[in-house]
């Protein structure tokens, strides 16, 4: 412990004017052993606290996830409860958890925070989405800034006597409704996405609305800045004018075409240079204390630095892959803490009579902005389930409102219980409306179609719609070779919606873009060789096929919404997913899963619109067997395994088109039990009407062969298909698990490891089967908008993501 000496002028502690207090060491303790309490030294302090606040955070987070909270209102509460409203008012863990010295550390580290916060938000927004959008959203941005605005101000004219003197001012009412009007694209976004709503339609609006709102409202927070630093003398408003231009000209004119030269230099396909990330991440340091110098608030700088960097990969992309777990969950901490430090619940109920006007303020704020924006969304013919969403939406706050509410501290526009008032506020609009947003709001339910969109129930003179995915180069091959084999015709043509996948990265507002409507295409010359590839398919099959090129860049997580809605739109009758194996050579029984849209597979089975099939690409198959349909000279064999269900009946009709494609020879092998033992009549039936058709349409085909096998178990199902492995087949088709007669799979039940491929076509694909050949796994169509209400309430509100 370092003990403070004190030197003359002695009078000023006889006057009571010194007041003397131990301060933390800086160096590190020797340990316990030597009788040395680590609460005595900073840095072992620092991470204490760090620990306490996250597991304190997590827990709640824990705790509040069945009720759909955001993190935001885990880390909040988390900051409420370790500061004087809860735990700090323990006199004992106020001295030794955050004693005096420590909130100079807390408060500056905090405020990096939410300066890197900021400068991250800043990277992923994109603001060229106010090109795209339409006038839908510009008026209702507009009509949700500009009522609110109003509203506040009528509010606080009405209570004007009862204001704090400096909360009286003009120039503070107007500070304070524009900050309560706007919606925060910062805080929106982290929020959306937890709710899974990027790909959604009401997620897209409400985002891309967001952007122009920020743009609206940040014009009036800069009058309220001006006039700020105008208030003693008037030139100081000018010279802020000014050194605000400066310093955005040369953010654009400078920086970012610095970081433009830096994407142009970069070679394609490789990671941006460490020191241009480094160099990057320490210029936000020195935009937020050029903007504090100049008096623009410590915050600007690093919001505009980051809308100086180019969106996406490589920078923009690489930046947030680099700092963005480091930002949120390190540094953001202590900016939660600092406001939870800051906040005292227990001071409100002594000032209520002074807090009422602000109340009554922030309360008509938040009612108006969520009223005007369902008005203005009945007005543009949404339905009310969806302007209730939206403008639920629109009234999230969280992270940008508790620095705005800081930065008036610092104004001394509002004093502790203001400030705790409003922060109570913003954490209960949140979390209030949150979990009204998950009820409301369901991005699967258009899904839900009680129509047969399959291939069984299509009838083979009609055009057949299919929207197939490609991950990237290494699925193209196998998705063409696959189109083909499929014998499109001129009678039965196909229509096929090519949708690249790419991941949402370095940037935060999804993109889908249909290549034939519009301009702007993609630069990715990787999207370019694969939409030329099948342009020359496309010419090379003729008049039986059509392509159509889309492009979708969203989140992983959010991706089946996208190719769900295209098969939607388009009335598609099957969805093929790739899934890219490779077996290594050199490891006898060992695979590379290159899982590209594994997590998207499951998702999109669960709510397709249509069937859906997954196609297994081996590394051998696509080296040897998939080459341009000018050079095929030997007939494909292909077997299917028909176990039963409607999948296995999915199956068999995807196979039966093959079956008449001259280059096809077809084995169809039907499983069957023991003494039909397990077997469900209706599914039976439905398997032998099938089955019969089949036979008897294809009975004068010589390429087509079936055969039966009776098995008691699991075991002898798959000794059966391994003794089919002594021929060579080039693709096995199976269907996926609906409908299979559990004593088929009886003993198999715990051997499958991927589940979305069902127990045998996770068998088939893997390297313990001994074969090179792809897999095709079918999934019928589930027809859904059976469940209650109560069921679907009861999913939404449970412990799963």
């Amino acid at each position: 412990m370092m003990k403070i000496g004190l030197s003359e002028p002695s009078e000023l502690i006889d006057k009571g004017l010194v007041i003397c207090h131990e301060k933390h060491t800086s160096s590190h303790p020797f340990g316990i052993f030597y009788g040395q309490n680590p609460l005595e030294f900073s840095f072992p302090l620092v991470l204490l606290q760090v620990v306490t606040f996250t597991v304190i955070a997590r827990t709640l987070r824990f705790l509040l996830k069945p009720l759909r909270q955001p993190m935001v209102v885990s880390y909040i509460l988390g900051g409420i409860i370790l500061g004087p409203s809860a735990l700090s008012r323990i006199k004992r863990f106020r001295e030794y958890m955050f004693p005096d010295d420590s909130e100079f550390v807390l408060k500056n580290i905090g405020v990096m925070g939410f300066m890197y916060f900021l400068f991250l938000s800043g990277v992923k927004m994109d603001l060229t989405v106010i090109k795209r959008v339409g006038r839908k959203q510009w008026y209702i941005a507009l009509i949700g800034v500009v009522v609110p605005v109003c509203a506040t101000s009528i509010t606080a004219s009405l209570f004007r006597k009862s204001l704090d003197k400096e909360l009286a001012k003009a120039l503070s009412v107007w500070g304070v409704s524009s900050a309560l009007s706007i919606t925060a694209f910062p805080v929106l976004y982290p929020i959306v996405r937890e709710l899974n709503l990027l790909s959604s339609e009401i997620g897209r609006m409400a985002l891309s609305t967001a952007v122009i709102s920020d743009i609206i409202g940040i014009q009036g927070i800069v009058i309220f800045e001006a006039g700020k630093q105008g208030e003693e003398r008037t030139i100081a408003a000018l010279w802020y004018l000014i050194s605000l231009i400066v310093v955005i000209v040369s953010i654009i004119g400078g920086v970012r075409q610095a970081m433009i030269w830096i994407v142009r230099t970069t070679p394609e396909g490789k990671p941006v240079d460490q020191i241009y990330v480094i160099g990057i991440l320490l210029g936000v340091l020195v935009a937020g204390f050029v903007a504090d110098m100049f008096g623009l608030a410590i915050a600007n700088g690093p919001l505009w630095l980051g809308l100086a960097v180019p969106d996406g990969p490589p920078l923009g992309a690489t930046l947030v892959e680099k700092s963005e777990t480091i930002i949120m969950d390190l540094l953001m901490p202590f900016s939660f803490m600092y406001v939870g430090l800051t906040a005292d619940v227990s001071s409100i109920s002594a000032q209520w009579s002074h807090l009422q006007p602000l109340f009554y303020m922030a309360l008509v704020g938040y009612t108006t902005k969520m009223l005007s924006t369902l008005v203005a969304s009945r007005f543009f013919d949404m339905t009310a389930r969806d302007s209730f969403t939206l403008s639920l939406i629109m009234s999230l706050r969280g992270e940008v409102e508790l620095l705005l509410f800081i930065h008036w501290m610092d104004f001394k526009m509002i004093a502790k219980p203001h400030f705790t008032m409003l922060v109570i506020l913003t954490v209960t609009v949140t979390a209030i409306a949150t979990p009204l947003i998950s009820v409301l709001y369901d991005p699967t339910r258009p899904y839900m179609v009680n129509k047969r969109r399959n291939i069984q129930h299509t009838p083979l003179n009609t055009e057949l719609h299919i929207v197939a995915c490609i991950d990237g180069e290494e699925s193209l091959a196998g998705l063409i070779n696959l189109l083909e084999v499929s014998n499109p015709t001129t009678n039965s043509p196909f229509s096929v919606y090519a949708l690249r996948l790419v991941e949402l990265v370095g940037r935060a507002a999804p993109v889908f873009i249909d290549h034939e409507n519009q301009e702007n295409g993609s630069d990715d010359s990787d999207f370019n060789s694969i939409h030329n590839a099948l342009k020359i398919f496309e010419e090379a099959i003729g008049e039986s096929i059509k392509m159509h090129s889309f492009t979708t860049i969203t989140s992983k997580r959010s991706m089946y919404q996208d190719i769900c809605e295209l098969a939607l739109v388009r009335k598609a009758s099957l969805i093929i997913l790739p899934l890219y194996k490779k077996h290594l050579d050199n490891l006898s029984g060992t695979e590379l899963l290159i899982q590209g849209n594994q997590s998207v597979s499951t998702n999109v089975l669960a709510h397709a619109p249509c069937s859906v099939g997954i196609l297994v690409n081996k590394g051998s198959y696509y080296q040897n067997h998939l080459v341009s349909c000018a050079m095929r000279l030997s007939v494909h064999h292909f077997a299917v395994l028909f176990l039963g269900g409607s999948d296995a009946r999915e199956a068999l009709a995807y196979a039966d088109r093959m079956a008449a494609n001259q280059d096809v020879s077809l084995t169809v092998i039907r499983f069957l039990s023991h003494e039909n033992e397990g077997d469900n009549e209706m599914e039976k039936k439905l398997d032998d009407g099938l089955v019969t058709w089949f036979w008897v349409k294809n009975e004068g085909n010589n390429q087509v062969a079936y055969r039966e096998v009776v098995v008691k178990n699991g075991l002898e199902t798959i000794a059966a298909i391994q003794a089919m492995n002594a021929e060579y087949y080039d693709l096995w088709i199976v269907g996926r698990n609906h409908g299979i007669n559990p004593i088929l799979l009886r003993g198999l039940s715990y051997w499958s490891e991927n589940k979305e491929l069902g127990i045998i076509g996770d068998f088939v694909a893997s390297a313990d089967f001994d074969s090179s050949a792809s897999v095709l796994v079918v999934q019928q169509q589930i027809l859904r908008g059976q469940d209650s209400a109560s069921g679907s309430l009861l999913r939404r509100f449970s412990f799963s993501t």
